[in-house]
């Protein structure tokens, strides 16, 4: 595949500086960068398995954050542009209150209890 000749309309339609999430255009910047000739060269330069780029490229996979520090480390491309180049226009990334949680749930409200005085139970 000839990444260079790629640098126009990429997934989805949009051109290079449209806000159209599209990991190809960050893929194909990166093979043109370092040199890599097709995903399997591009996947030993940032040292990730070619199954990952090929996931990546076909929208099945998300660039997440060790691969953009791969990408970064590899190619001294900043984070910001690296993110650019996919279309992630976020300012900044909040986490949703079931990441990072046993099972993926919220907290559970705490209700209120009042609490019973000794010797009134009605549990004979």
């Amino acid at each position: 595949m000839d990444y260079e000749a790629n640098d126009g309309l990429q997934q989805g339609g949009q051109d290079e500086q449209g806000g159209e999430y599209s990991p190809g255009r960050l893929l194909d910047t990166l093979a043109a960068k370092l040199n890599a000739r097709n995903d399997a060269a591009l996947a030993r330069a940032i040292e990730v398995a070619p199954a990952i780029v090929s996931k990546i490229r076909h929208g099945r996979l998300p660039v997440g954050a060790s691969i953009l520090l791969r990408m970064h480390e590899a190619s001294g491309i900043g984070i910001r542009e690296l993110r650019d180049l996919m279309g992630d226009r976020r300012g900044r990334h909040r986490m949703s209150p079931t990441e990072f949680r046993p099972g993926g749930q919220p907290p559970a409200p705490q209700a209120h209890q009042p609490r019973q005085a000794s010797g009134t139970s009605n549990e004979g």
